[in-house]
């Protein structure tokens, strides 16, 4: 039960940094007005109430004790005038009346029940009162042996302004106070989202070049390691393809020697064999650069993923594989066209070489964009769909090329999908076979 309420919590809370940060500062300054509107309440409007009730109250008593002193209509005239110019209370006898109700307990609320208590300790009398006469006035009628008296007041008599002065001078203050905090808070979270930003891009291949540390210490602190990580990759990335780069040309020279003395030499079982020995190895050697290079070199530009499809689809159609092609919608992102051509040729050429239709559907799923390869092959055991995008790994545990190839085919187009912020998952296709979705992230 408690895990469920912390999870519960944890839920209502803000995921981001921005709120968080928010959160922290304005819980504090929210309590702290609590606090002080509670003390408010305890001290300052008790108070105020009750010394505003025993004035009117006071007033009261003095105008039914006055009206039992002198009881004739001289007085009462001079009364009546006298109260309302200096008491701001407006007197009114009913003869021969009685009161249909009377105020025996204390009504809900502060101002009535200090004005209930008041009343009781001055007056003495039987009583009622109405405080919601009107939006300006109160009514209090008291009970005498010749009839009733009413006495209207202003509100204003039992209620101060400086409660509401008070209200909106917290409140104010309140919305100025968070206002500021989320003008400032907004800065500092900006340099940390332009660094996430940054890292996201520099992982997609898209050039941040014009990135700037900013921010307080520690953000650019983590601004500068970033951009050393970022040169020190870049560099490491740049030997390592010239490296192979060079591997490859000098294992290609004495390839080109061997390929020319077997093309001199007399047709025989033997000669065709090393003839066939000597391509596949220049098809190794340019899949291990391939695999080794990855996107080295290219720049992300804008790329619309239908045409690509199209193309891709329509290579593969010559080269006699049987497959459908619907694209539901079709986008331009900011791609690596090379990479992704890769990666969309070699999971078609693995369905071709294992399957003999394949159905190729691309669209929009959310924020993501989706191509999903459905092939009629055998497929892939699913304790082994994780293994075959492990490099040189094979079902085909023979290395004969033509029936197994590399074993870099899904590993390479793992990386290009990863390297679009990406990724290729392995699943049962509907009708049997081998289901691969390739999945693009949108809006990056």
């Amino acid at each position: 039960m408690g895990s469920e309420q912390n999870s519960r919590i944890k839920s209502l809370m803000p995921t981001g940094l921005l709120g968080r940060s928010l959160l922290i500062l304005m819980t504090p300054m929210l309590l702290l007005q609590i606090v002080t509107v509670l003390i408010f309440f305890e001290r300052h409007w008790d108070t105020v109430a009750r010394q505003l009730s025993r004035g009117l109250a006071g007033d009261v008593a003095y105008v039914i004790d006055y009206l039992g002193e002198y009881p004739d209509k001289e007085h009462y005239v001079w009364l009546q005038h006298s109260a309302r110019a200096h008491m701001q209370l407006d007197i009114a006898f009913e003869p021969d009346e009685i009161l249909e109700e009377q105020t025996t307990e204390p009504p809900l609320g502060l101002v009535s029940e200090e004005l209930f208590v008041a009343l009781t300790e001055r007056v003495q009398r039987p009583f009622y009162f109405n405080l919601d006469l009107d939006n300006r006035r109160l009514e209090i009628r008291v009970q005498f042996k010749e009839g009733v008296i009413s006495i209207v007041a202003p509100r204003k008599r039992l209620y101060s302004s400086t409660t509401y002065i008070f209200f909106m001078w917290i409140a104010g203050s309140a919305l100025i106070l968070y206002g500021v905090a989320v003008i400032f808070m907004r800065n500092q979270v900006r340099p940390i989202r332009r660094l996430a930003k940054a890292a996201d891009q520099f992982g997609r291949g898209v050039n941040v070049g014009d990135f700037k540390p900013e921010g307080a210490a520690e953000v650019r602190m983590a601004a500068s390691s970033f951009m050393s990580m970022r040169d020190r990759i870049v560099r490491h990335l740049s030997q390592r393809t010239a490296l192979l780069a060079g591997v490859s040309h000098d294992l290609r020279t004495p390839l080109t020697r061997m390929k020319l003395e077997l093309a001199m030499q007399q047709s025989s079982p033997g000669i065709d064999a090393l003839k066939q020995d000597v391509i596949d190895m220049e098809r190794m050697v340019d899949a291990y650069l391939a695999f080794a290079r990855g996107e080295e070199g290219e720049k992300a530009e804008l790329t619309d993923i239908g045409k690509l499809l199209t193309d891709q689809v329509g290579e593969a159609l010559r080269d006699g594989q049987q497959i459908d092609l619907h694209i539901e919608d079709s986008l331009e992102m900011d791609l690596r066209p090379q990479s992704l051509r890769r990666c969309v040729s070699n999971i078609m050429s693995n369905a071709g070489r294992y399957a003999n239709n394949l159905s190729v559907r691309a669209g929009r799923r959310g924020q993501d964009y989706e191509i999903v390869f459905d092939d009629d092959g055998p497929g892939i055991p699913a304790d082994k769909r994780e293994e075959v995008f492990k490099p040189f790994f094979r079902l085909e545990e023979s290395r004969n090329q033509a029936t197994g190839g590399v074993g870099l085919g899904m590993t390479i187009a793992r990386d290009s999908a990863r390297g679009h912020g990406g990724e290729v998952h392995l699943e049962d296709a509907p009708g049997g076979g081998l289901r691969v979705r390739l999945v693009l992230p949108i809006g990056h």
